[in-house]
């Protein structure tokens, strides 16, 4: 006997945060044109750095908005999961991106280390400081919208970043001011680009890791294996699968043995609450059988309790 178990993939469209991401992409866009005019005016590579970074901000929401949209449309043809991976091929992307222009701060902090120059730290802190409020701005608005997607969670996690490198920038100015010492602005630019390699790292292994169909932190496979053959009437549990379809959707599929009296049906269900309750899977495909019917195994061959894959 085989039983099947599936849900509806409608990803939640995103209307909801749609004037909260546009909101927070029209700050960021005229902030960073700002940043950019007086960074070229004071010879300031810090504030150049944090433009760089905040540009990658912006094109992440606008990816963000784009991906989420086409995650939206509901499953069809031979897309039978919908398009929610569009989200995740954007976050891969704004990763690989954030990850240059890391490497690119990296680098002309290098330059300016070795032949520094002269800072208008006067104009650099007042802008730094305007930065630290507008970007603790859009970080307050990103706060309340849905982070469950890895674009938006990667978003929110690039204001964080960019509220830390207006500090730093900021903090560089004023000790530039007390000190006259213009290296401290490329050592500030060097910390915004460790921010903005480290933020790039978290999307692409998060990405990585959905592409790859790794399973997700919250539903280990052993255990998740272990939790089904621990249920009374299961022989064994094997062919367990568990994988991440997108951001927010876990997916379980497995083939179970019952004892021969047991109750498919009533055990199929029970499984399902088991992996939903305890280990967040909410679609689960279970195919349960009786052992030995149709398929050959015996419960001397497969003991309870053992957990395989074949």
């Amino acid at each position: 006997m085989t039983h099947r178990h599936g849900h509806d993939h409608h990803t939640p469209g995103p209307d909801a945060d749609a004037r909260l991401l546009l909101l927070s992409l029209a700050v960021i866009l005229a902030f960073t044109a700002l940043e950019v005019a007086v960074g070229i005016i004071a010879q300031s590579l810090a504030l150049l750095a944090d433009a760089g970074h905040m540009l990658t901000d912006a094109s992440a929401l606008v990816i963000a908005l784009v991906a989420a949209r086409a995650a939206s449309r509901p499953p069809r043809g031979p897309w039978t999961f919908g398009f929610g991976r569009a989200e995740i091929l954007a976050a891969q992307a704004n990763g690989i991106a954030l990850a240059l222009v890391g490497v690119w701060i990296t680098v002309e902090a290098v330059r300016r280390l070795l032949e520094p120059r002269e800072v208008d730290a006067a104009l650099v802190l007042p802008v730094s400081l305007a930065g630290i409020a507008v970007t603790g701005l859009v970080a307050a608005l990103l706060a309340r919208a849905e982070r469950r997607s890895l674009n938006i969670r990667g978003a929110y996690l690039h204001i964080l970043t960019d509220v830390a490198a207006f500090a730093g920038t900021a903090l560089a100015a004023l000790l530039i001011l007390l000190t006259g010492w213009n290296r401290l602005d490329p050592a500030a630019s060097l910390a915004v680009a460790a921010l903005a390699l480290f933020a790039a790292w978290t999307l692409v292994r998060d990405s990585g890791r959905i592409f790859l169909e790794g399973a997700p932190p919250s539903a280990p496979p052993d255990e998740v294996g272990e939790a089904i053959v621990a249920h009374p009437g299961v022989v064994e549990a094997h062919d367990v699968h568990v994988w991440t379809v997108t951001s927010g959707f876990p997916a379980l599929s497995a083939h179970v043995l019952v004892d021969p009296a047991a109750d498919c049906h009533r055990i199929r269900l029970e499984l399902e609450r088991v992996l939903r309750d305890r280990f967040g899977l909410e679609h689960t495909t279970l195919q349960v059988d009786h052992v030995g019917v149709g398929s050959g195994l015996t419960i001397d061959r497969y003991p309870q309790g053992n957990v395989g894959e074949h």
